[in-house]
């Protein structure tokens, strides 16, 4: 046995150079595995991998945006809460009491003033439909009036009517509809809706 030889017998018994070799050789073996993956990857998936990631990167940004302007605007907005008395709804700044019993326009009237309201009225469309979705299956009084079909309608505080929506018949008085607002002859016998303002009622604000 040549000293070669020998030299060698001495470093395979050696425990740092086993280890050393043994390092060696993972290290290649993982240099062979990144070389196959590497080579595997064509321009075209390279391609593809980008697309998905910018894909899911904007899907990110545009949801992180939606959140953040829906948060600005609930922080923005105020809550009106209406403390109404027993048996009324609130709505807005607004109470309404919807009647269990049944009298003409002017009676109506006459009901809803004794509790310090009067006959609904709204300003808005949002109301309106508010009404509309309350109401049950009966015909309700609402506080609109004219003197004949060729004059302008008015509330009972003889406001003009600045609320855009059609009012059929040819009626005198009106009053609310499962299909929206109707009139007739002010002596017609309906359950009445009256209303009470933010002057009328106890409002407390809370923010969101």
């Amino acid at each position: 046995m040549t000293s070669t030889e020998v030299f060698l017998k001495i470093l395979e018994t050696d425990p740092t150079y086993r280890e050393n070799t043994e390092a060696w050789r993972s290290g290649k073996d993982l240099q062979k595995k990144c070389l196959a993956i590497t080579s595997s990857v064509t321009p075209a998936k390279l391609c593809c991998c980008i697309l998905i990631i910018l894909i899911l990167v904007a899907l990110n940004v545009v949801t992180l945006c939606v959140l953040l302007a829906v948060r600005s605007r609930e922080t923005d907005l105020q809550v009106v809460y209406v403390t109404c008395p027993k048996g009324w709804i609130g709505f807005g700044n607004k109470c309404f009491y919807f009647s269990e019993d049944s009298e003409n326009w002017t009676l109506s009237q006459i009901s809803c003033t004794s509790v310090g309201a009067v006959l609904a009225q709204f300003e808005t469309e949002e109301e309106l439909n508010f009404l509309t979705r309350y109401k049950d299956i009966f015909d309700y009084w609402i506080g609109l009036s004219r003197e004949s079909s060729h004059h302008a309608w008015k509330w009972t505080d003889n406001s003009k009517l600045n609320v855009p929506f059609v009012i059929q018949g040819t009626g005198e008085c009106a009053y609310l509809t499962d299909s929206g607002v109707s009139s007739g002859k002010r002596y017609v016998i309906r359950k009445r809706i009256c209303s009470k303002t933010n002057s009328n009622v106890s409002i407390s604000l809370d923010a969101l």
